[in-house]
């Protein structure tokens, strides 16, 4: 503590001025306005120090915010309190009436700051885009003409220790003449930071083969911005920061017309070294993917690495599971296999064509979401399912039907994107056109979906004693007399009336007495 206060500009009250180490010197001026309240190292700093936490801003849908009973920062929105002339606003929504406030009684006013810093983009490296420019002794510097454009890294480039890029030795790049006086010149040896390149390649890539400019205005704006970005979480600072940056400068040219450049962006999660750090070649931690896809196959690696985890978390590595995943393959191989034998369709068995069909068109919904939630993992597990339910009934009068030959169909299909060598051979199997890739994805019928009666586990102290069947709303008094009417039920409670049911709708109803 200094010793010194400042004034509230809004209140009028004494705060007192502290010196403390976690505030940032590079964000705003270096000093800050400390709210403990709603702000956690603000919160932890008043905690640690005995300061006073005073809220204000009262979330709306919970209790009061108390500072002596705070156990936690909220920074979440609200409204104003115990800050006189501008209580009552909402935060964020009316931020602006609080500025219009400060400005209007001479107590402060707007800035906006920017905290980017300029960007070096020349590197001592073979790799990257050559700047183009040539040095004269008698013009200076001297651009490459348009015509000579683009100036083409060397083929024969030798790369050695010496902490130069490999250019500068390379005479034959180095030394060329001046496009203005004809005299010796030497070629820039620096490249751009690649990064130059990774910021608007999207563009490009829309009309790779353009040279009249960068690219075909016409093509970009059918194709972009791109509809959805998935990359590394490591990008998302320098990358994607440099990616808006050049999307925003090509804007203001007036060489496309929007600003930023992808709608939705995904993070992927990294898949870690055994140890959870993330893998390296300098430490020995990476593991290869060559000897396993040689010993499983590459749709089981696949399978696998989706299965460890959430798509967006990922997680240390293992390879407990691989196996799983070739068994899982191979049920799914001798169904098919199976379902091409057959020659004769029939009829037989509509009850069991029905409950075929139930089950595809619910595992189709089932993948179909979770494929767009990016739930891979959850998605593998609903084709397991799908694949035990069909390897266990294969043998049955129902696998000659039109119902079953649909299922097989349905399966190939929805392994496709993460089975897709295995899914190309299982659809040729079945007589299908070429190629599996190019089919329209299945298309659940909601008639299927629908679910007649459900299945209710009933339990007794948490032992399973009966399974009773009810409507899929079945609501909780009519679960538990469905349940309490069960001759096994009745023998184990006896006339003893229950101390309390738990019920889990539509799947548990569990008495405890």
């Amino acid at each position: 503590f200094t010793g010194g206060h400042a004034t509230n500009p809004v209140t009028g009250e004494p705060i007192p001025v502290w010196i403390a180490d976690y505030v940032l010197m590079g964000y705003g001026t270096g000093a800050i306005m400390a709210v403990p309240a709603h702000d956690v190292r603000d919160y932890a700093f008043a905690r640690a120090h005995g300061l006073p936490i005073r809220p204000v801003i009262q979330p709306a849908d919970r209790a009061s915010l108390d500072g002596e009973t705070m156990t936690e920062a909220y920074v979440g929105p609200g409204t104003m309190v115990n800050s006189g002339p501008i209580d009552g606003l909402r935060m964020p929504d009316q931020m602006p009436k609080v500025l219009d406030w400060v400005e209007a009684n001479g107590r402060g006013h707007r800035e906006v700051t920017f905290r980017l810093r300029d960007w070096l983009i020349s590197r001592q490296r073979y790799w990257g885009t050559p700047f183009p420019i040539i040095y004269c002794q008698a013009c200076g510097i001297v651009p490459v003409p348009d015509a000579d454009l683009p100036v083409v890294l060397p083929l024969d480039a030798e790369f050695t220790p010496t902490g130069q890029s490999p250019l500068v030795s390379n005479e034959a790049f180095v030394s060329v003449p001046c496009p203005s006086c004809g005299g010796p010149g030497r070629r820039e040896t620096d490249t751009m930071d690649t990064f130059v390149d990774s910021s608007w390649y999207w563009y490009r890539y829309t009309s790779p083969g353009f040279d009249a400019a960068p690219f075909d205005r016409e093509r970009v704006e059918a194709w972009t911005p791109v509809d959805l970005y998935c990359g590394g979480i490591e990008h998302a600072i320098l990358h994607l920061l440099y990616a808006r940056f050049w999307t925003k400068v090509t804007r203001d040219l007036g060489l496309i017309d929007h600003g930023e450049p992808f709608v939705r962006l995904r993070n992927q999660g990294m898949i870690l070294s055994t140890e959870g750090t993330k893998m390296s070649k300098s430490r020995g931690s990476q593991v290869g993917p060559d000897e396993l896809v040689a010993a499983h196959g590459a749709d089981a690696l696949r399978l696998h690495l989706m299965y460890l985890g959430p798509w967006d978390q990922g997680g240390p590595w293992n390879d407990r599971g691989i196996t799983g995943m070739e068994r899982f393959i191979r049920r799914a191989y001798q169904v098919v296999e199976d379902a091409a034998s057959v020659t004769q369709m029939t009829d037989a068995d509509p009850d069991g064509q029905a409950a075929i069909r139930r089950l595809t068109h619910l595992t189709i919904a089932s993948v179909t979401a979770d494929i767009e939630a990016y739930q891979v993992n959850t998605m593998v597990a609903a084709l397991i399912e799908f694949t035990n339910a069909l390897f266990t009934g294969r043998h049955g009068e129902v696998a000659a039907t039109s119902a079953w030959r649909e299922a097989a169909e349905t399966l190939v299909l929805l392994m496709a994107p993460s089975t897709p060598f295995v899914a190309e051979e299982m659809w040729s199997m079945l007589g299908k056109p070429y190629s599996v890739h190019t089919q329209t994805w299945p298309e659940s019928v909601e008639a299927y979906l629908h679910v007649s009666e459900v299945e209710i586990v009933v339990q007794v102290n948490g032992k399973v004693r009966d399974r009773v069947v009810a409507d899929p709303g079945v609501d909780e008094a009519s679960a538990v007399a469905l349940a309490m009417a069960s001759e096994r039920v009745r023998s184990v409670v006896g006339g003893e009336p229950p101390k309390r049911v738990i019920y889990v709708p539509g799947k548990l109803v569990n008495i405890v007495v």
